[in-house]
């Protein structure tokens, strides 16, 4: 137990160090594309706290990311930078509140129901940024400029350059990663943990299960509030997609192809959901039929789910159980002979 625990610690470490590496050797575009997927990352963790953790498979956990970005341009002054501190604090509290809001009602309701009625509230959200002038409609708004941490009026981080956002960008993954790693191993980690195994018994032993699942939701939104504000601010712009539920599709393939109920099936879900993205995009290697990426996209992580049920995550477990089988398969031949 100790040593793949430690394997696992030291898989997280060597990724987030190569991470950190990254930009020595990468241009412009690698550091920009890398930084997005690490926002994605962030997105896929927040969601993995209610569907891997929790159970609740919520198919609408792109309006938090969307009120996120949202309100890092909505709420930043229209010449001068923000101030980081209080436009994050801001950003992340603004998701929070919605999923405060959507949470106290939607879980009342339990499976398809509670599938739908998110949705329903996700795309509550996005019609009111796609149809009136607060967000600016299908064109939506730009972020004039990037905010900054300042101390004694100096500048000390300033997001607008690329290398600091990606490092902040990476910083915000680490916390997000460490955090949930440490929540999961905490009373309240255990309890989420069992009531995905059993709700019911969780009542029955006298667990008022409604709060922590209130908890868990509202703690998710935050931590997708955190990814669209880092998603905004990079970009300097944001429109009503981000809060689509094709996003919020999108990111729940991230963790069902890394691998549900896992911290790291996260992180490689959100990398090669991307990458494969990115893939089948390009012209040099298919040419016309790039435009029909996701085709190919899609039959890719069909054949995946289908070939690898425990996702990317659960591949090394697999090959040592099919390794072991041949052995064993090749010890009683052996011995038959």
């Amino acid at each position: 137990m100790r040593t793949a625990t430690s394997s696992k610690a030291l898989f997280v470490a060597l990724c987030l160090g190569a991470l950190a590496a990254y930009p020595l050797a990468a241009g412009s575009y690698g550091l920009g594309l890398v930084g997005k997927i690490m926002v994605y990352a962030i997105f896929a963790l927040s969601l993995e706290l209610l569907v891997g953790a929790t159970g609740l498979v919520c198919f609408g956990h792109a309006a938090f990311f969307g009120i996120g970005a949202y309100a890092a341009v909505l709420l930043s002054p229209g010449s001068d930078a923000a101030a980081l501190p209080s436009l994050l604090l801001a950003s992340v509290g603004a998701a929070a509140l919605y999923a405060l809001f959507m949470g106290a009602l939607s879980l009342r309701t339990q499976g398809v129901y509670f599938i739908m009625v998110t949705l329903a509230f996700a795309q509550m959200a996005y019609y009111i940024v796609h149809d009136t002038p607060l967000g600016g409609g299908t064109d939506g708004i730009y972020l004039n400029a990037k905010p900054v941490l300042a101390l004694a009026g100096t500048p000390v981080l300033d997001l607008g350059q690329d290398r600091t956002m990606y490092y902040f960008t990476l910083a915000c993954l680490v916390a997000v990663f460490g955090g949930l790693a440490v929540l999961l191993r905490s009373r309240f980690g255990r309890a989420l943990a069992g009531i995905k195994a059993n709700e019911q018994r969780m009542r029955a032993t006298g667990f008022s299960t409604y709060p922590y699942k209130l908890a868990a939701f509202v703690i998710s939104g935050g931590i997708a509030g955190l990814a669209g504000f880092l998603f905004g601010v990079k970009d300097g712009y944001v429109n009503p997609e981000l809060l689509s539920w094709h996003l919020s599709g999108a990111v729940l393939i991230m963790i069902i192809l890394g691998g549900l109920g896992h911290l790291r099936g996260a992180l490689i879900g959100a990398f090669a959901f991307a990458l494969l993205q990115e893939f089948f995009k390009s012209e040099a290697i298919f040419g016309a039929f790039a435009k029909h990426w996701s085709l190919g996209l899609g039959l890719t992580i069909i054949a995946s789910v289908a070939l690898l049920p425990n996702g990317l995550v659960g591949l090394p477990a697999q090959w040592r159980q099919r390794l072991l089988g041949k052995v064993r398969g090749a010890s009683a031949l052996g011995e038959q002979a």
